[in-house]
């Protein structure tokens, strides 16, 4: 067969992988094509990545700055200057915004810090503080924002001024802020998602209960456990209308300090062996299966609002319709607001219903207590988790990912 025999056949293939119409790849036997490069480094952050090479077609996902995506194939197509990049199946990035590499694809170099927070977060101290676009001038002339006391801060890279000693931190928003005007840095709670393969377990949820040498019985000499410590459960008895937890040799806690995953039936919407999420707003437990078989569960906070109100968790059925490394979240638009706040960078986001989503909570420790605004959070260690285990994928490199009928969003049901 000739190299223009083989053409057509090709371009069918990249159309159907791609969406595109006119494709321009290298191929050992394609005449006259454009070489790929080994990358393209994206310029601009949260770069919008569209399923198709055109300015007007639907979003994909976003990608990182500095990050250097795999080039399938590119192709010319409209509101873009310069020639469009395959860096996916159906995932189309403007050359406007990237530009070619010989570097072969990677993420941009990150901080790992152990702990699911992709930064380092403080709180906007009780005098407040003002960002600076340029750190040399910091402090010399006007601020160029003015930030709130209470406002929680994300912090990518902190350094000195030239010619001075106080150290300035760089928010995700690319302002300099002096870290004396800052709370301490925030250390989150660890990880609290425990495998079903320990068996049946429990998380205190007050912040001390007493434990006690039997069911019934009389409380153990300074002994108690604290707020999210997990127990593992030996046995349960009722005595007088109450249930008790076994959880060592002799120590007995009330089954009311405590709170665990209840194992529900997979809804008829999933296929048999779907990845999806059960979220029990009356035990402040997530559990998350694969099919029937229960894989891990953890407390998370849920709206503490009534019912149908702005605070309140939707009940239902839901599928996760985009998922975002980081989200700046706040309710500033909220003019009857009781009190505003601003936090930067929320990490390892999905939403399932409008705004309302899945999302990694550093500044409180209240989980398996209602407790937000209408999301459901979890500690930032189970955030990241659950983020790498449900549906759609991020991929390397991208900050943000929309599903697609090929890979749909992991279903959340709230009840």
């Amino acid at each position: 067969m000739t190299r223009h025999a083989r053409a057509p056949a090709f371009t069918r293939l990249l159309h159907g992988v791609f969406g595109s119409a006119l494709v321009l790849a290298s191929s050992a036997g394609l005449a006259g094509a454009a070489p790929l490069p080994a990358s393209v480094e994206v310029t601009r952050p949260d770069e919008p990545i569209l399923v198709r090479p055109d300015g007007a077609a639907p979003r994909r996902g976003a990608a990182s700055k500095g990050a250097r995506l795999p080039v399938f194939a590119l192709s010319f197509g409209p509101r873009c200057g310069s020639p469009w990049y395959a860096v996916g199946p159906l995932a189309w990035i403007c050359g406007d915004g990237a530009e070619p590499s010989p570097l072969p694809p990677g993420a941009p170099p990150e901080v790992t810090r152990g702990d699911g927070l992709p930064y380092a977060y403080h709180f906007v101290g009780k005098d407040g503080s003002f960002g600076y676009r340029t750190l040399e001038t910091a402090e010399d002339g006007e601020p160029d924002v003015q930030l709130q006391p209470g406002f929680g801060i994300a912090i990518a890279r902190v350094s000195p001024k030239p010619g001075g000693a106080d150290p300035f931190g760089l928010t995700t928003h690319r302002l300099w802020v002096p870290l004396r005007d800052l709370g301490a840095a925030i250390h989150p709670p660890g990880p609290l998602a425990a495998s079903f393969e320990d068996g049946s377990v429990v998380w205190v949820n007050v912040p001390h209960a007493t434990l006690y040498g039997a069911a019934g019985g009389r409380a153990k000499s300074g002994a108690g456990a604290e707020a999210l410590q997990r127990f593992q459960v030996l046995e349960r008895k009722d005595v007088r209308h109450e249930t008790w937890l076994r959880v060592d040799t002799e120590a007995w806690l009330r089954a009311r300090d405590t709170t665990g995953p209840v194992l529900r039936p997979r809804p008829a919407e999933t296929l048999p062996d779907e990845r999806w999420l059960d979220v029990d707003l009356a035990r402040q437990v997530l559990v998350a299966y694969r099919g029937d078989h229960a894989v891990f569960a953890l407390p998370v906070s849920t709206g503490r609002g009534a019912t149908g109100t702005e605070l309140a968790t939707p009940p239902g059925l839901h599928r996760v319709w985009i998922k975002l490394k980081t989200s700046d979240m706040d309710n500033l638009e909220n003019l009857e607001a009781e009190r505003n706040y601003v936090i930067q960078a929320v990490p390892w986001v999905m939403y399932f219903d409008h705004g309302y989503g899945l999302h990694g909570a550093f500044w409180h420790r209240a989980f398996g207590r209602v407790q937000s605004h209408g999301c459901i959070n979890l500690t930032p260690s189970d955030a990241e988790r659950l983020f790498e285990w449900s549906s759609p994928r991020l991929p390397v490199g991208w900050s943000a990912v929309l599903p697609t009928d090929h890979e749909l969003g992991t279903l959340v049901r709230v009840e």
